[in-house]
């Protein structure tokens, strides 16, 4: 195999391993410095409750949330309802599809735990 190929060969490897990473989906990330600090929950802190609870956000393609849900508890109803109003309030990272700003969930874990 001559060089010329050789060469024609790793431009084309390059731009297709290039263009596949950029048709591939992209996750939004949370802006933590958008976030107001969360608040323990008076009764969570009285009854001593920690836990980490798994929240699901629908984000737009202008970083806003959309949809929002717990998909799985702390084990506290409100630890669980204090992480979701006040992450629900962050801005996003939009994701994108295809390269393209677009519509993406996003999991964000949250853990509450007494200092």
């Amino acid at each position: 195999m001559n060089i010329h190929l050789r060469t024609a060969l790793s431009a084309l490897l390059l731009s297709l391993c290039s263009a596949a990473t950029l048709a591939a989906d992209v996750a939004p990330v949370i802006d933590a410095n958008s976030c107001d600090k969360q608040k323990y929950p008076k009764a969570a802190l009285i009854n001593e409750e920690t836990g980490t609870v798994s929240l699901g956000f629908l984000i737009a393609a202008d970083g806003k949330v959309m949809e929002s849900k717990v998909e799985k508890s702390s084990g506290s109803k409100s630890l669980d309802k204090a992480a979701l109003s006040s992450l629900s309030q962050c801005k996003f990272k939009a994701g994108s599809k295809d390269g393209k700003p677009s519509e993406v969930w996003a999991k964000v874990d949250f853990t509450w735990k007494l200092e």
